[in-house]
């Protein structure tokens, strides 16, 4: 009888967008879309997440992007955390980047876990490789 193994994996996804202002909608906006473009490409359970890391340029101050997601569904027990980003003259304005850790179920007898790195709005320059186009 064979038995399927499965190894379990930490994974990294990426993402990044702007802000069209420093609101607490503006941003709230930014984080939701690009929250829900992660999840539409990914499969992300939240009780898997080991941690989310946000980073802002200092531009953006009022609210945190971590805020945002402690409001999903089932992200209340998520471990994350809001930093700012280093800032370099001339760098992309009003970015919010996002850094997910996630424990991956991997069948060693299937491929691996797909991820896809999600680029939105002004922030598909970043990464053009992993831009979403805009609809």
């Amino acid at each position: 009888m064979e038995t399927d193994i499965v190894e379990w994996k930490v994974r990294a996804i990426r993402g990044a967008t702007t802000a069209s202002g420093n609101t607490k909608e503006a941003i709230r906006e930014a984080v939701s879309e690009l929250l829900d473009a992660l999840e539409a490409r990914n499969t992300i359970d939240p009780t898997h997440i080991v941690s989310v890391t946000f980073s802002v340029t200092r531009d953006l101050d009022a609210m945190f992007p971590a805020a945002v997601a402690r409001e999903r569904s089932h992200w209340q027990d998520v471990p994350l955390l809001d930093v700012q980003q280093m800032h370099v003259q001339g760098s992309l304005e009003r970015c919010i980047r996002v850094l997910i850790h996630l424990n991956v179920a991997e069948n060693i007898a299937e491929p691996q876990f797909s991820i896809h790195h999600t680029y939105l709005r002004k922030a598909q320059h970043l990464r053009p490789d992993w831009s979403v186009a805009e609809v």
